[in-house]
Parts: structure tokens; sequence; C-alpha cells
């Protein structure tokens, strides 16, 4: 259970959060895995001072796993946050909206993308700059489905990279 440290008169109790001795964090890492949901958001509540977020278990053990660590051998130097922040808003201009919108969502560079169409399996090739389909380069998946198809497609969609809702 979490404990609270007071704090001023009408404000919500600090949480207190407890040191992990060096010694026992391979041993925690370790039964992260075997470990059930109920019991990983217990410890998220332990180890973070607030309720886990509704994400998947694999999210819930990456970041328990990094806050153990923490928790034993110390988080970022404050140098370190500083020029992470710094560089973040050279890249985004300090507008937190845009840091959270990921920059380049296209497959790997050789990913080859693999899709059956009306009983003929077509496959596409990632390149740095496009895409190939069939020894043709090709600026986006939607001339590719478009090609194969003969009909306008989202070539996320049709290779199934995206539903149609437009989630990934």
């Amino acid at each position: 259970m979490t404990r609270t440290a007071k704090s001023k008169a009408g404000s919500t109790p600090t949480p207190i959060i407890p040191a992990i001795p060096q010694a026992d964090v391979l041993g925690r890492l370790a039964a992260l895995k075997t470990t059930a949901t109920p019991e990983l958001k217990q410890q998220w509540r332990d180890l973070f001072g607030k309720e886990p977020p509704p994400y998947n278990r694999r999210f819930l053990e990456s970041r328990l796993g990094y806050r153990i660590q923490e928790l034993a051998y110390g988080g970022l130097k404050p140098e370190t946050l500083a020029r992470l922040e710094k560089l973040g808003e050279q890249f985004d201009g300090g507008k937190v909206a845009v840091r959270r919108i990921r920059g380049d969502d296209r497959p790997i560079t050789g990913t080859r993308l693999i899709r059956e169409f009306q009983g003929v399996e077509h496959t596409v090739t990632v390149l740095q700059d496009g895409y190939e389909y069939q020894g043709r380069p090709y600026q986006s998946l939607s001339a590719i489905a478009r090609a194969i198809t003969g009909t306008r497609w989202n070539g996320w969609v049709f290779f199934g990279l995206k539903n149609k809702r437009g989630s990934a």
C-alpha cells in the first residue's frame, strides 16, 4: 500500500514512493512476466502513486520495469532532462500537441507487404523514399492499390496497415 506524506491544508496528500534495494531489481523484473494483471496495476499504484492507465499488459510491464530500475538506480540527471526538453522544443517549437504525433509511421525500409487480391498474391517492398511493386517504383501505397484493383483505395487500408475507421 502506498503511504502518503502530510501536505499543506486543503491540498492532495503526496504519495511516498518506496525505494527499491538494488539487490531486488532482477527478481522484480523477472517476476513482471508472470504477475497477474491486477497485481501489476497494484504495483503501478505503489510505484507511481496514481492509478494505472488503461493500456495493455505489455505497456504496464514495460513501464513498471523502467520504474523499478529508476527507483533502485536513480532516474535521469536533471541536466539530461533539461537537454531532452530543449531538443524537443527545437523539434516542435514548444507545442506539446505536436510531440504526441508520430513523425513517420511508414513501415521500416525493406519491409515486404503481402496482400492477396482475387486469388493473386501481391508483394510490395518498402523503399527509403517510396515503394516498389512488380519492379516499378511508386510514391504511395494508394497508387499501388489502384494499380492492383483498378479502383481508388486507401493504400494503408488495402494492405492492412490501418483499419477503415482510421486508427492504426
